[in-house]
């Protein structure tokens, strides 16, 4: 799974902001401007290594990747889906309460996450196989603009069909306690969530398929 701190790789950049690139003048006086704590104890240091690490993340080769599974975590204690209501990339908005009376698998994503980039696919191809027993999917884009997401998906074959919402501020992100990308919920016919999943998963695996269908109404 890919969950590279990139808030430490990028400080802010705003005036008088911790993190920020000092010009190498001097003062009036002639002295050195006082130095940022970005370039203070290592700081530079820290976030060049945190840079390093998300770089290697996003530019990492398939080959070198380890292998989608094919499990689902159960859930102890069902308990309700929290809300979520979302714009897609064409503006129009998506409730997932809308959904009720189907399975829902809620995809939480970015397109710059390997493992998110490789299971794209299995999504719409289990969209395709589950779709009339009562199965709905919909991918949850965190972060990022409508441009973004449309032309990453635009390289994909199959094209995903399905609802790609747009979590541009991290709120539906923190409310479904999401800790990493990507990370997948699937939500039962009543609205709890019954499964889930941290890490890519290849989800038209028969071995997943089986894990789903016991929950479908149309089975």
């Amino acid at each position: 799974m890919c969950a590279a701190r990139l808030d430490m790789a990028f400080p802010p950049f705003a005036k008088g902001g911790q993190g920020g690139f000092e010009p190498a003048t001097r003062d009036h006086n002639g002295r050195n401007p006082p130095r940022s704590p970005f370039f203070k104890r290592g700081g530079w240091r820290r976030r060049g290594l945190a840079l390093l690490a998300a770089l290697a993340c996003i530019h990492v080769r398939a080959d070198d990747l380890p292998p989608l599974t094919h499990a689902l975590t159960p859930i102890a204690q069902p308990y309700a889906a929290p809300a979520l209501k979302l714009p897609d990339l064409d503006g129009r908005v998506h409730d997932l309460a809308d959904l009720r009376g189907r399975v829902v698998v809620v995809n939480f994503w970015a397109t710059w996450c390997p493992p998110c980039r490789r299971e794209m696919p299995s999504l719409e191809r289990l969209r395709q196989r589950l779709a009339d027993k009562g199965l709905a999917v919909i991918a949850v884009d965190v972060g990022e603009d409508a441009d973004t997401v449309f032309s990453f998906t635009g390289q994909l074959e199959p094209a995903p069909s399905f609802p790609l919402l747009l979590d541009r501020d991290s709120a539906a992100m923190q409310r479904w306690k999401v800790k990493g990308l990507p990370t997948t919920f699937v939500v039962d016919a009543q609205g709890r969530v019954v499964r889930r999943a941290v890490g890519g998963r290849e989800f038209d695996h028969e071995a997943l398929l089986g894990q789903l269908m016991e929950f479908l109404p149309g089975r």
